[in-house]
């Protein structure tokens, strides 16, 4: 049983997995999105997030203290044997990365491969992917104005409902009018006739 050990072997030994994760890393650095196995971009996912981190923190340290941070840049060189791979993770990721607490890259699934089966995906830095984050804010925005449509739709047909309500009820009250109008005017009509009879003496 393998409890307690994390990874994956990829079916290759130590160094050939160590050049594999290397190569991904940097190609990754460079490219910002690749299409790899799905095994292989999440064993990458775990390489790559660290040494983000390490560029972020050297970032902000030498944006304070204004003084390269060699010490950083030698340990990530280590691993990514580009210069010119460093030179981009150290100025423009860490730059574009910013505050966020981890989770620099996602891993989206995109079905099988022809041939032998492997389940493909596709790694990126989120920070990059403008696209995605445009179509995302499309989707929100188009939601919200369906949302704020249904809501004037819901109360224009509560104002129809209740406006026949009122008009019934004002219709019934407004036929009592004409008769009492009528009938004050019969007894303003009798009253003034006894007043036009003169009285007359026994």
């Amino acid at each position: 049983m393998r409890h307690l050990k994390a990874g994956r072997k990829l079916n290759r030994t130590a160094s050939h997995r160590r050049a594999l994760l290397a190569a991904l890393s940097t190609a990754l650095i460079k490219q910002k999105r690749i299409i790899t196995t799905t095994a292989k971009a999440k064993e990458t996912r775990r390489i790559i997030e660290p040494i983000i981190t390490r560029a972020r923190n050297a970032f902000k340290r030498e944006k304070s203290q204004q003084q390269t941070d060699i010490h950083s840049r030698r340990i990530v060189a280590r691993f990514i044997r580009d210069k010119e791979a460093v030179k981009i993770l150290f100025s423009e990721i860490a730059q574009k990365v910013g505050d966020r607490p981890g989770g620099y890259t996602r891993v989206l699934p995109l079905g099988c491969r022809k041939g032998d089966g492997a389940e493909m995906s596709v790694i990126e830095l989120v920070d990059y992917n403008v696209a995605q984050d445009e179509k995302t804010r499309k989707k929100r925005a188009e939601g919200s104005k369906k949302a704020e449509e249904r809501r004037k739709g819901a109360k224009a047909a509560r104002q129809k409902e209740t406006a026949p309500a009122k008009d019934s009820a004002v219709g019934s009250e407004a036929p009592a009018s004409p008769t009492n109008a009528g009938e004050t005017e019969n007894a303003g009509e009798s009253d003034t006739g006894r007043e036009a009879v003169p009285e007359t003496e026994p």
